[in-house]
């Protein structure tokens, strides 16, 4: 009988690979930090973070997954690593809707990793005003929602900005109701974010028909107003149960178990093809018959997907609208571009918001 311990061996394999893997990360950091000196010796100090080449990075690494690990989560680990060498180039700056603890703030670390510099602010147009200011290299704003549609608010700022969309991120959102009370019959209040309201009101309904609700501007504030009352709860993720020690009296309480909402990060800096890109436009339609097909008809002739269509008010004149459409492939992409020629020529006014890698995890 053999008097190794098979567990000891097991453990011992593991620490030898943790070693492994450690001196491969800080070799890649090691390649990283030369990365920052080979271009600020070609005059580029102030953009190394490439959205392209990321989405290119973590595409291969779930190509290539053969588990027992799931794409998502292999995918997750090497956007911690890669975030972390890029902070040995230069930290980013991300803006966001906050306090820490939205839904926003989850978006923002899904995509950059946990090595940026966090600047919360209190609304979607301080996002947009503190990048257009230089005083954050992106910002990550809510642009769609799975059950509530388009977010209005965010496309008529992408109508007035000058900055372009340069990535994506898609969050399942999973509403909580966070309580020091012990029994939903001692909730008096709920705090929330208008959106999350509407995204639980059938649940609300049911088991808290008699409870005031009360619109928040974030998840996160509704948490904080919430805490130090027994007789309050509020709709939030599990972040900010985890960040402000608020604990859990009702999971998953969404009205859509599928409720997923999509981001935008916006900044100054265009974003190369990946190979796997998505264009989103902004396109002032002539108020005369036949104008929306005259727009449709580019993509349709050259096999180009869209993903998503909305019009609002152009705020021109009265009944003229303004589309903002999401289609398949790179502003650079010779039919995209095609299309775009022949769109502008059918319209009042075409703008490109941005051309950037679809969201990969």
């Amino acid at each position: 009988m053999s008097d190794k311990d098979p567990l000891a061996e097991v453990r011992q394999r593991i620490d030898k690979i943790d070693t492994t893997i450690q001196q491969l990360v800080s070799e890649r950091a090691e390649c990283a930090a030369k990365v920052a000196e080979i271009k600020q010796q070609q005059g580029d100090s102030g953009h190394f973070y490439r959205p392209e080449r990321e989405a290119q990075v973590l595409q291969a690494v779930k190509d290539r997954n053969t588990g027992p690990l799931d794409d998502d989560a292999i995918a997750g680990i090497f956007r911690e690593i890669m975030a972390a060498c890029l902070a040995l180039e230069k930290p980013l700056k991300v803006a966001f809707l906050g306090p820490e603890g939205t839904y926003t703030h989850s978006a923002s670390l899904k995509h950059f990793g946990r090595q940026f510099e966090k600047e919360a602010v209190d609304s979607i147009e301080e996002v947009f005003r503190i990048v257009e200011a230089d005083g954050a290299d992106f910002g990550v704003v809510p642009v769609e929602n799975s059950t509530e549609g388009m977010i209005n608010h965010t496309l008529d700022l992408l109508m007035s900005s000058s900055l372009t969309i340069s990535g994506e991120v898609e969050l399942r959102i999973r509403h909580n109701l966070l309580s020091h009370a012990t029994e939903l019959a001692n909730i008096k209040r709920v705090y929330s974010h208008q959106q999350s309201f509407a995204q639980c009101r059938l649940w609300l309904d049911k088991y808290l028909p008699d409870a005031q609700r009360i619109a928040t501007n974030s998840n996160a504030e509704a948490v904080q107003l919430a805490h130090e009352n027994k007789q309050a709860a509020s709709i939030a993720g599990i972040q900010a149960s985890e960040l402000y020690d608020v604990p859990v009296l009702k999971s998953d309480i969404e009205d859509e178990p599928d409720n997923t909402t999509r981001f935008v990060v916006i900044g100054k800096h265009q974003s190369p093809p990946s190979g796997n890109d998505r264009t989103s436009l902004l396109v002032f339609a002539h108020n005369r018959p036949g104008s929306l097909f005259s727009l449709l008809e580019p993509l349709a002739k050259r096999n180009i997907s869209m993903s998503n269509i909305e019009s609002r008010p152009s705020r021109k004149g009265v009944w003229e609208y303004v589309f903002f459409i999401d289609i398949d492939g790179h502003r650079d992409d010779e039919n995209v571009q095609a299309a775009i020629e022949e769109i502008e020529k059918a319209s009042a006014m075409v703008t490109v918001l941005g051309s950037y890698p679809k969201a990969v995890i």
